[in-house]
């Protein structure tokens, strides 16, 4: 998914599927936990038309909804119906390439933007939304999965929202932040909160060191961390058709040290050896220090030199990392500190530990014997110290998406429920929902949910409970 290996390997899930569909009754391997009532949401790129030149990560959003409910299970997919898809609908063709690019030959008359709403998919203070980075959140209308349009929150926010806000699980407060934030490959971010009423209670912008495509970023109990990574944008190489996007490791790693109620004015930088992190584990404060856990690449995968030239792909995979701050030493550097070998991305943890000492994590997982080494085609299950615990591998050539943690209730000790995960079966091509008990993935799944046909590998979910 996000390894190079997988970039550069066909692979038959990676293509979008021509339809939309609901499947009220879903055949059904072992049992699923009658505790399990609510809805699996996913997102990911499924493009409608094919593009020239536009990677399938840029693809427009499809999202998949399993509802489970007393033991059965249904499903439904819709194309999210953003302003882009409309227009390429209603013309029966592509009209934008990668990153909102208007095609050369798209009439004069296309004024939409080219967002797509494909990476995450929430809820917040009752809204469901469908997001992705480079716009604002797209609300959803649960169980029909209609998009009800953009939400600015009455006005109060502007410009890009990041695919990966954090919920508070203490005062469901939302935080935000959102790059290019003073207009395309501009080092400008912005950052804010919604209360847990739906009102923005802050917003503010600030300049980062460099113009960087900035994915995820890091919350904890009282510090707002903004990762700074060497994929960098710019404008003049946009200008002059090179890619947008590059990696220019030259420009060092940058981490911003925020207080939550402090101001933008007061962020402390921190630096350490290049890398690329697409997305965080969880972190947390110990005294003076805030602890990190990432899933870390050597050098980014999916962008190449600013010259054109390929970066390494043994260093194109992710591990299990760990990042410390001492925000009491003499110091502006952080320490990066592997904690496993094992390839691996899309981790999780119990959403109720967010921005806390947390013990149970868990990810997608790459299978060392296997030649397709860059697929995802297991999950493994880590304790506090990033010590693995548990680990289950999928048959050879099937991959495994995200696994979403869902607590048994909302008393249940840390890791005590399930997870839920989609499985392409390769020698079928269609795929299976997963459930495992999220103590014993070794175990294998307790329950499978049977589709008829695939789900494209893609990006995020979360699950919403029916009370």
């Amino acid at each position: 998914m996000l390894d190079q290996a997988i970039a550069e390997t066909p692979r038959p899930n990676l293509a979008p599927i021509p339809f939309e569909a609901d499947a009220p009754f879903l055949k059904i391997s072992g049992e699923l936990p009658r505790e399990l009532n609510g809805t699996l949401y996913r997102n990911g790129p499924n493009p409608q038309f094919e593009s020239p030149g536009a990677h399938w990560f840029v693809g427009d959003g499809m999202l998949h909804a399993f509802h489970l409910e007393n033991g059965r299970a249904s499903y439904r997919n819709r194309w999210v119906r953003t302003p882009k898809w409309q227009a390429e609908h209603d013309a029966g063709r592509a009209l934008f390439g990668g990153f909102g690019r208007k095609l050369s030959d798209a009439p004069p008359a296309t004024t939409t933007d080219g967002g797509v709403a494909n990476t995450n998919i929430i809820r917040h203070a009752g809204r469901l939304l469908a997001l992705e980075e480079g716009h604002l959140p797209t609300e959803i209308e649960p169980g029909t999965l209609n998009r009800l349009g953009y939400c600015d929150y009455s006005g109060a926010i502007q410009g890009p929202f990041t695919a990966h806000p954090k919920i508070d699980p203490k005062t469901g407060e939302l935080v935000f932040f959102g790059y290019n934030a003073a207009g395309p490959l501009t080092p400008a971010l912005s950052f804010g909160s919604v209360n847990s009423s739906g009102v923005v209670t802050r917003f503010e912008r600030f300049e980062s060191p460099y113009a960087s495509m900035v994915h995820d970023f890091i919350v904890t109990e009282n510090h707002l961390l903004f990762p700074i990574l060497p994929v960098t944008g710019s404008m003049e190489r946009a200008m002059h058709g090179r890619a947008p996007y590059a990696w220019e490791p030259d420009k060092g790693a940058y981490v911003g040290v925020m207080k939550r109620n402090g101001s933008a004015q007061d962020i402390t930088w921190f630096r350490a050896e290049s890398c690329y992190v697409f997305h965080v584990v969880n972190a947390w404060e110990e005294g003076s220090r805030i602890i990190a856990d990432v899933m870390q690449f050597e050098e980014a995968p999916l962008f190449n030199h600013p010259d054109g030239s390929p970066t390494d792909p043994k260093k194109n995979r992710a591990r299990y990392c760990r990042w410390t701050f001492d925000l009491a030493g003499n110091t502006d550097r952080f320490t990066q500190t592997y904690l496993d070998d094992l390839t691996g991305e899309f981790p999780r943890i119990d959403d109720r530990r967010a921005g806390y000492a947390f013990a149970h994590g868990w990810y997608a997982c790459a299978n060392p014997e296997l030649p397709m080494f860059g697929a995802l085609s297991g999950i493994v299950h880590v304790d506090g110290t990033g010590k693995r615990v548990g680990q289950y591998l999928l048959p050879a050539g099937d991959t495994i998406s995200e696994p979403v943690f869902v607590e048994r209730g909302s008393d249940a000790a840390e890791g005590d429920g399930w997870l839920l995960a989609v499985v392409w079966r390769a020698r079928e091509n269609r795929s299976d929902l997963a459930v495992f008990n999220a103590h014993d993935v070794q175990a294998g799944p307790i329950a499978l949910v049977h589709l008829g046909h695939r789900v494209p590998d893609g990006f995020h979910g979360n699950w919403v409970g029916a009370n």
